[in-house]
């Protein structure tokens, strides 16, 4: 009895002696300072080395470079240090026996060290953890805390285990304890995480759940706003609600936020087809602070991509001139980039563009079938002139298409082929294309129908009987198009697949169906879904009563539900298209008071687009009318167009020059003067100043009618800068009042011509009785396309307007005019003479 209680106690001091030194060990490890106090510490008690141990050394390494800038890191000197080896052969065979969470840590820190994934170690913990969650799922028991879960949902996700049976665990465990998190961070390392194998309803709980604790947080780091939209980007879907909370936290964020954070963010706005001034703003100041600063290659590309398309002039030219000076330096994704934001800055600088294409002779090889397909297209759009280049890309696409089994691939690359000059079509490119067309969606057969179309009418298919089997391909091409329409049995997969689809293969074979198949599926048009039928339908240019009818009707029903920005593009389908539903009323009403309840949540230059889109249909609410017109928010939108891309800053230009014109026109109560004349004469000064043959021939005849030249002029410019094609004017016996020689030259060559002045001779006073009259000759762009030709709603306004500057307004259809019925002189003379005199 006495012997064996000397053992207990000598085992109970060896123990509590053991016990004493490995606390020690761990707080001398957790006291490091340095990689190398670490290493040392290894080396001198590997024997003693717990598993606990490990997991802290390991940890301590990451913790050590984490303090220091990412340009400082030595994390390949930890990872080829030997003692680094030999805790990682530690933490494998002492795996088993390991903590959940410290297998968890481990994992990821030697994750963020930049271990390789395939490296045995971290084979072994992602396989012990994943063994320890399916007994978590299967037992119903907490093994792994949420933090814990996130984190190695996180190393998952980097190692690109993307549709792993570990990542459905987490997913299924998430799932099970949704509403139990309550920490935005550890919520959206798991949204990103599990993005890949969620169903819809799944993912619309996450993006409930991200809102909720968004808006229940006084502050949310911009980080985990950022995971937020590459979720929305991982899953293809654009919740504006969440972008504008997500895109409010990076504004609140600017002390935080650096280029590599801003270039990500714009980066996924761009892929997530969102846009906010603001943003762009504070983006801009931020950026024109650094420009000063020395930058390595990567940072300076993504500097360049941020700030390019918004810089003034001299930043630009600061911008090109590094760019060309490192251009040697850049590796084959900062080419790729560079190239990518001088193509949407609009940028032809031959000095540039020689260099990107010298540097990517070295790097071609190493791009994957969509890089040098993008690569491709941006050096066609930037006039790259480097032969030799194209001539490698060439060999290169075609060699990626011979074994290409993808149909999206295919597609891409064909596309791409047939933007290279003088490219000469080879059979085998007709012959891959055949092949894939029945697995391909109609994004895809539009992008081969529109090469082969091109290829066709440029007669570069050479080879023996090419036009037959161009033919042949083509009418395959549409009975796929056909069939997969035939098949689509729900109304959002349907959009999705034409959001992509544009060109004259929609419009020419499948729209008609397109449109009958969205009416056999009306009964799925949800508030959800209207904005993207509104785009097809926006798209398309046709009217179709009974989509428009129900759209009217969904949102009304809804109007709470959707996005007040989303709201202008259901407003432009019907104003444009010049429609009316049936509650026509009820249906504006609802749209704007929805409006005007949130103008604080849209942008400034949303609201001028909104306010063109409403007067075009007659609606001038006062308030939008008022905000807009005012000191302050001009000088906001000012401020704003700086920084916007040049297709925004022209439509919202021309938009705010025509909301100007109908408030004076129509509403002469809100005392708003006219202040666009120094605009209109700058577009009117840039345009080209030409009269087509059409309306040459029309004008002969209107001198024939009238009896001379003197009696009608051509190309006038009204008050408020409406340019109609034809004036001339009657007094009250219907007799023509002759103008003063305009000596204009109808049968020159180009049909050059001035245009008349506003204030000139034209626009004296009329004798009484007589009346001046605006001809207007009205082209295919002034109908929607379908069988109703109706009138659209630009040319119904401008209409409207003339009608209240005195014209009477004539308009001749084109269809009209080059139908059957007026196929001769006589006959089109008479059209014009009853036209111009009112006979019935």
């Amino acid at each position: 009895m006495l012997c064996l209680r000397q053992v207990c106690l000598f085992t109970l001091r060896r123990y509590q002696a053991r016990t004493l030194c490995s606390d020690l060990l761990l707080s001398q490890i957790n006291g490091c300072t340095h990689e190398d106090e670490v290493f040392s510490l290894v080396e001198r008690n590997k024997a003693r080395l717990s598993e606990k141990h490990v997991g802290i050394a390991l940890n301590m390494l990451w913790q050590l470079q984490k303090k220091r800038p990412f340009l400082l890191r030595t994390s390949d000197y930890v990872r080829s240090h030997s003692q680094f080896l030999t805790l990682c052969i530690l933490a494998e065979n002492k795996a088993e026996h390991m903590e959940d969470e410290v297998i968890v840590d481990i994992l990821y820190s030697i994750l963020r060290l930049n271990v390789e994934d395939h490296v045995s170690l971290a084979k072994v913990l992602v396989t012990e953890a994943g063994k320890r969650l399916e007994r978590q799922v299967l037992d119903c028991c907490a093994l792994l805390s949420l933090p814990a879960l996130s984190k190695f949902a996180l190393c998952l996700y980097k190692q690109h285990r993307h549709f792993s049976p570990a990542i459905g665990q987490v997913a299924h465990i998430v799932d099970m304890k949704l509403d139990s998190i309550q920490d935005i961070r550890i919520l959206s390392v798991l949204m990103i995480s599990i993005s890949e194998v969620i169903t819809e309803s799944f993912r619309d709980r996450l993006l409930h759940k991200a809102e909720q604790l968004l808006e229940e947080k006084d502050e949310v780091h911009f980080n985990y706003a950022r995971r937020i939209l590459q979720f929305l980007h991982n899953v293809k879907l654009r919740c504006h609600p969440l972008l504008e909370k997500c895109n409010r936290i990076f504004l609140e964020s600017a002390s935080h936020l650096d280029i590599h954070s801003i270039s990500h963010i714009f980066g996924l706005y761009e892929q997530l087809g969102f846009d906010n001034a603001e943003f762009r703003l504070l983006a801009k100041q931020l950026l024109s602070e650094t420009i000063d600063d020395s930058y390595d290659p990567e940072t300076f590309a993504k500097l360049f991509f941020a700030l390019g398309p918004m810089a003034g002039s001299k930043v630009r030219e600061r911008l090109l001139g590094t760019a060309a000076h490192m251009a040697e330096d850049f590796s084959s994704p900062q080419v790729l980039m560079i190239l990518k934001t001088m193509q949407k800055m609009k940028c032809r600088n031959s000095h540039l563009l020689k260099k990107m294409a010298s540097v990517l002779h070295k790097h071609l090889d190493s791009y994957r079938v969509l890089q040098l397909v993008k690569l491709t297209q941006y050096l066609v759009v930037l006039h790259c002139q480097d032969l030799e280049l194209f001539a490698k890309l060439k060999m290169l696409l075609l060699g990626y298409l011979k074994s290409s089994v993808i149909p999206a691939d295919t597609a891409a690359i064909i596309r791409v082929l047939a933007m290279l000059p003088s490219f000469q079509v080879e059979e085998m490119i007709i012959n891959k294309a055949a092949a894939v067309l029945p697995q391909c969606r109609l994004h895809h057969l539009n992008c081969i129908a529109t090469a082969f179309v091109k290829w066709n009418h440029h007669g570069q298919l050479h080879w023996q009987n090419s036009s037959e089997l161009c033919a042949k391909l083509l009418q395959k091409l549409n009975d796929c198009g056909f069939q997969r329409l035939q098949k689509a049995n729900n109304l959002n997969l349907l959009l999705e697949e034409l959001t992509h689809v544009n060109g004259e293969w929609l419009e020419e074979v499948l729209n008609e169906e397109t449109m009958a198949m969205c009416q056999r599926l009306i009964d799925q048009i949800t508030w959800a879904n209207v904005l993207p039928l509104a785009f097809f339908l926006i798209k398309s240019d046709r009217r179709c009563p009974a989509l428009f009818d129900r759209i009217a009707s969904v949102a009304v029903e809804n109007i709470d539900k959707i996005p007040p920005s989303e709201i202008y593009f259901i407003l432009f389908l019907f104003s444009a298209l010049n429609y009316d539903p049936p509650d026509n009323e009820e249906f504006f009403k609802s749209c704007i008071q929805h409006l005007i309840s949130n103008l604080s949540h849209l942008e400034t230059y949303h609201l001028v687009l909104l306010g063109h889109v409403l007067a075009m249909a007659g609606y001038f609410p006062p308030v939008l009318i008022t905000t807009i017109f005012n000191v302050s928010f001009l000088s906001k939108l000012d401020a704003q167009l700086k920084v916007l891309p040049d297709t925004v800053k022209q439509r919202v230009h021309s938009s705010l020059m025509k909301l100007n014109r109908a408030v004076c026109l129509e509403c002469p109560e809100f005392h708003i003067p006219w202040f666009h004349d120094p605009y209109c004469q700058r577009v009117f000064h840039n345009s080209t100043g030409r009269i087509n043959p059409q309306r040459q021939h029309i004008h002969r005849m209107l001198t024939e009618i009238l009896g001379g030249s003197h009696y009608s002029r051509i190309s006038v410019l009204t008050p408020y800068y409406y340019e109609i094609d034809f004036e001339c004017a009657l007094d009250v016996n219907k007799k023509p009042l002759s103008y003063m020689a305009q000596n204009i030259p109808l049968d020159g060559v180009g049909g050059i011509h001035l245009r008349h002045a506003i204030k000139d001779e034209g626009r004296k006073a009329l004798p009484p009785g007589a009346q001046r009259i605006a001809l207007e000759f009205l082209d295919s762009k002034a109908f929607s396309k379908d069988y109703s030709r109706h009138l659209k709603g630009e040319p119904a306004v401008k209409k409207r307007h003339l009608e209240m500057l005195g014209y009477r307004v004539v308009q001749i259809p084109h269809f009209e005019w080059n139908s059957m019925v007026l196929s001769t002189k006589a006959e089109q003379l008479e059209y014009l003479r009853r036209q111009l005199y009112g006979i019935q």
